[in-house]
């Protein structure tokens, strides 16, 4: 426990294509044995042909307070990663995430601020990550808590910090981006952040659940937007089919590899941005590779709770997120979009 509180403090004062992803495939996920008598807690089984999605949960993730528990956010992240890869141990089952090449490699923690303070990720859960790939054997300064700008960061309650001893933070407003554009499909001319291209080895998705104005949803693939010099231009129709090119971009497509969805505190109307009188707290985690899952899990559990406050269905809201069958198409192979694919998985 000390270990663990003199870490947070010095780091807080300063799919289809699975296989391809990452080294980490479906059906490389052992499935434990049994026969002991009992089920173990991590125990699921892995079906073929079925993009895995684990959404870990605890109601009692906020305390009487309101606050978020940093105990227990860290025994969820445990609780989850553990069950995604079916290793009892954190540091095992990091190891089984992170690509090969040990503590040299560089790893990433895109999260997502624009929200504002309030509905941003959470930055307790970005350094309980950053504390087990530590645990994993990754250096301190090589891994990257990161967005567009440090407004966005200082709104998820980091302080900028580029010393490269310990966790660093930083945003590509730091960095800048590529003189060079590149382009697939209708999303052409991006320019992406050097954090992403020349820094990262890997990233990790750390989006927060959201209703769109927009796209209908916003998670693991539009988060990506944090990754461009100007998201702006990619807003047209709905943030279709550009949500999907943007995630085409070979950079982009192979280097986030792992995304663990904030879903401890959403906002099911009204987003992106803060609107208290429409928050919402699934005190959950949502994870897992295939980004397209993701974010057809994230848009059930949306529709969900907009029916339980009596609110429209996003497709008569007049904004459905189109963009994510179009990520699912033949054209784009992200991942699957449909239930019949996909194993979830609640803990």
């Amino acid at each position: 426990m000390k270990d663990r509180r003199d870490f947070l403090k010095t780091a807080l004062t300063g799919a289809v294509l699975l296989g391809t992803q990452s080294k980490l495939s479906l059906a490389d996920v052992p499935t434990k044995s049994t026969n002991t008598g009992h089920q173990d807690q991590y125990t699921h089984r892995i079906e073929p042909g079925k993009s895995r999605v684990v959404i870990a949960r605890d109601s009692a993730l906020h305390g009487s307070s309101g606050h978020l528990d940093e105990k227990r956010v860290l025994d969820l992240l445990d609780r989850a990663i553990a069950s995604y890869t079916g290793r009892d141990k954190p540091t095992d089952a990091w190891k089984h995430i992170l690509p090969q090449g040990g503590p040299d490699k560089v790893i990433g923690i895109k999260t997502n601020g624009l929200g504002g303070k309030g509905i941003s990720s959470h930055a307790m859960l970005a350094f309980a990550i950053a504390e087990r790939l530590r645990w994993a054997g990754i250096k301190p300064g090589n891994i990257v808590i990161w967005d567009r700008f440090a407004r966005d960061l200082e709104a998820c309650g980091f302080t900028i910090n580029t010393d490269p001893s310990r966790v660093r933070c930083f945003g590509s407003d730091v960095s800048g981006y590529e003189e060079d554009g590149v382009a697939f499909g209708a999303a052409i001319n991006v320019k992406l952040s050097k954090i992403l291209t020349r820094q990262c080895d890997m990233v990790i998705g750390l989006p927060i659940l959201k209703d769109h104005s927009g796209a209908g949803v916003t998670f693991a693939m539009k988060n990506m937007y944090g990754v461009v010099q100007r998201p702006n231009e990619l807003h047209g129709g709905g943030c279709n089919p550009f949500v999907a090119d943007l995630n085409c971009i070979p950079a982009v497509r192979e280097k986030v590899r792992f995304t663990i969805g904030d879903a401890m505190t959403s906002v099911y109307d009204g987003g992106p941005g803060f609107h208290p009188e429409r928050l919402w707290q699934p005190n959950a985690l949502i994870i897992g590779e295939d980004r397209v899952a993701l974010d057809t899990t994230a848009w059930q559990l949306l529709e969900r709770k907009r029916a339980e406050a009596g609110l429209p269905t996003l497709e008569a809201a007049g904004r459905p997120p189109r963009y994510i069958a179009t990520a699912a198409d033949p054209n784009h192979k992200l991942g699957f979009n449909k239930p019949e694919h996909i194993n979830l998985v609640e803990i």
